[in-house]
């Protein structure tokens, strides 16, 4: 693969992680300490805090996603650490997804008090997008797998 290729995801990789940084630095801690209502404190407060939490794991994820880049770089694409980097990716996203599940029954608290039903839909969209990186992550795990398994027959073939 050509490295301005990679180049490009590795851009797309930071530029994905800047917002999200720039969001858990100055945007939340700016509502903890400017809540809408003191109302909402019960139920606000567990949903930062899995908000912050979940920053780790997401930003663990772009971590080794950036780490597979370099080793499509390098040319060791097939290799077991580009396997144990999505290994990884997996893991970090079915960890997301499961902070944001844990969040989910008071996001569900906090639209019955706002009486606000679509707050319920929009807490499960970290829960779903999470999931489909965890599958996809799989897929291509159990894929390049297969392809080293392949790779290696042949080379004790010739």
């Amino acid at each position: 693969m050509k490295k301005g290729t990679t180049l490009f995801l590795k851009l797309a990789v930071l530029l994905i992680g800047l917002p999200i940084l720039a969001l858990s630095l100055f945007g939340l801690t700016w509502l903890i300490n400017n809540p809408a209502s003191p109302a909402y404190n019960q139920l606000l407060y567990p949903i930062l805090i899995g908000i912050y939490v979940s920053v780790f794991p997401f930003f663990a994820a772009l971590y080794q996603a950036f780490k597979l880049l370099n080793h499509i770089d390098r040319n060791q694409s097939f290799s077991d650490l580009s396997v144990k980097a999505l290994k990884n990716i997996k893991f970090c996203a079915l960890l997301i997804s499961g902070l944001y599940l844990v969040i989910l029954p008071f996001m569900f608290g906090l639209a019955q008090m706002d009486d606000a039903p679509g707050l319920v839909l929009v807490g499960m969209v970290p829960v779903f997008a999470s999931l489909v990186i965890a599958v996809f992550a799989a897929v291509l795990q159990r894929l390049l797998q297969e392809a080293i398994k392949i790779k290696s027959e042949n080379e004790l073939t010739v």
